[in-house]
């Protein structure tokens, strides 16, 4: 009896791992001064052929030559559900910590705090790939890292 328990458990490990999607995001734009590095790595779960969760790690380092400056890293958890096989719609809670350091008319200044993201989106999946649009539902002009609370995501898992 012992041996087929433990068949059974090395079994429903395997199932687990065989439903795990690994994917991310990576991000580079630069110019005229401007730098901005994202590494964004996320693993979820696939429950179903419609629902999946997981989890994401964000670092994100941004800076304008002489000017400004920030580090940002954090983690999120994601819900994904698929109302057809095209249409995918998401919740995701982000926490981050950022830093961000100017310099303005010469004085150095600088700010460390803590930003929530509970971003609400809808995408159009082809194979492994979606793309969409996300909502920031807690968008705070003066503490997001984003300049808007509407943005394109591409979300690609494998």
């Amino acid at each position: 009896m012992a041996s087929f328990q433990q068949t059974s458990a090395q079994e429903t490990q395997q199932n687990f791992w065989q439903n795990v999607r690994y994917g991310g995001g990576l991000g580079l734009s630069f110019g005229n001064g401007f730098f901005s590095g994202t590494l964004a790595p996320s693993a979820i779960y696939q429950f179903d052929e419609r629902f999946a969760a997981g989890i994401g790690l964000n670092g994100t380092y941004n800076s304008l030559r002489d000017t400004y400056n920030s580090t940002i890293f954090g983690g999120s958890i994601i819900g994904l559900y698929n109302v057809i096989t095209q249409i995918q719609f998401s919740a995701e809670f982000e926490q981050l910590h950022v830093t961000r350091k100017y310099e303005l008319d010469g004085a150095n200044l600088s700010e460390n705090y803590f930003y929530p993201g509970l971003y609400a989106g809808v995408g159009y999946t082809n194979g492994n790939v979606t793309v969409g649009l996300k909502y920031d539902v807690l968008f705070d002009e003066r503490r997001s890292i984003y300049a808007d609370p509407f943005f394109p995501f591409i979300r690609v898992f494998f």
